[in-house]
């Protein structure tokens, strides 16, 4: 049962928080400005320009701003400044009780993904969008399209034909995110009921051996007998091995589907890319990939 979050209106209170890695102070000064230009009122959380090594502040201190701003009584929305590593020390620390009741939405990608899984896990929708770090060179439609989920709306997606897309229709809740996270996540308290569910995956970095070493995961773990569709964002900067793998990725991902009779599309305008547009994860939406194109509501 998907838990409801009332849409926010002009006026409403954002908290933009850092629960992970570090942000330079003009990002975050940037972000304020963004939102408050679009109607809003933003709090900053108290470390989220902070620096402790490789994080925004220490653990304690980066638990004590997300649970400021998810206690808070007047913030409707949180913005996570950006990803990196971090999400995942706080997830289990974190005192939920307030987003089970009256939750709110929490906004963000990448290690993010560790809070929206929690919040699938819950029935609470969330929204994977675009953070502060990256709104200097976002498309113009990522960043309406943030501001549109927002008001818990979601307009409909149509991206370009893929040759190796795999054709069909599906309805499902959304579930997903970033792979390697859900890939850590397998066989966790976090890991999610996929049945008939719709897959959103994206990814960064990653090695092309090891997207099918995650996908043979997701597999022994009955998760693509599950689903009923599959959405591909950005595969970003994927890496070779120095005696090339053999395959792209592509390639790998659909050998994992050969005989899975479900939809598949490649280069959805989502993840670690410029034109990085919202889902609301949690929702029910319809996927249709055909020869003419893709779309996505």
């Amino acid at each position: 049962m998907e838990q409801p979050i009332s849409p926010l209106a002009f006026g409403d209170l954002i908290a933009i928080v850092a629960p992970a890695k570090s942000i330079e102070a003009p990002l975050v000064e940037a972000a304020k400005t963004f939102f408050e230009n679009a109607g809003y009122t933003v709090v900053v959380g108290a470390h989220c320009t902070g620096q402790y090594h490789y994080f925004s502040g220490s653990e304690e201190e980066r638990l004590r701003d997300f649970q400021w701003a998810l206690d808070h009584p007047e913030v409707k929305a949180i913005v996570c400044a950006r990803g990196g590593y971090g999400c995942i020390q706080l997830v289990d620390r974190i005192n939920w009780a307030g987003q089970l009741s009256q939750p709110k939405w929490i906004l963000g990608f990448s290690d993010v993904t560790v809070f929206h899984q929690r919040m699938q896990r819950f029935g609470v929708e969330s929204i994977h969008a675009t953070m502060p770090l990256n709104f200097a060179t976002n498309t113009s439609a990522s960043l309406a399209s943030m501001l549109d989920s927002l008001t818990g709306t979601q307009s409909e997606i149509h991206w370009n034909p893929h040759p190796k897309n795999k054709l069909g229709t599906a309805e499902g809740i959304v579930v997903g995110g970033n792979l390697s996270i859900l890939y850590s996540l397998l066989g966790t308290d976090d890991q999610v009921d996929y049945t008939d569910k719709i897959l959103f995956i994206e990814d960064l970095s990653e090695q092309i051996y090891h997207i099918d070493r995650m996908f043979y995961a997701f597999a022994k773990a009955g998760i693509l007998d599950k689903i009923k569709g599959v959405i591909v964002g950005g595969m970003t900067d994927l890496k070779d091995t120095a005696i090339p793998f053999g395959r792209s990725y592509e390639d790998v991902l659909l050998s994992h589907f050969s005989f899975r009779k479900i939809p598949l599309s490649f280069d959805f305008p989502a993840g670690h890319i410029d034109d990085n547009r919202a889902i609301i994860l949690g929702r029910k939406a319809r996927l249709s990939v055909t020869t003419e194109g893709c779309s996505f509501y």
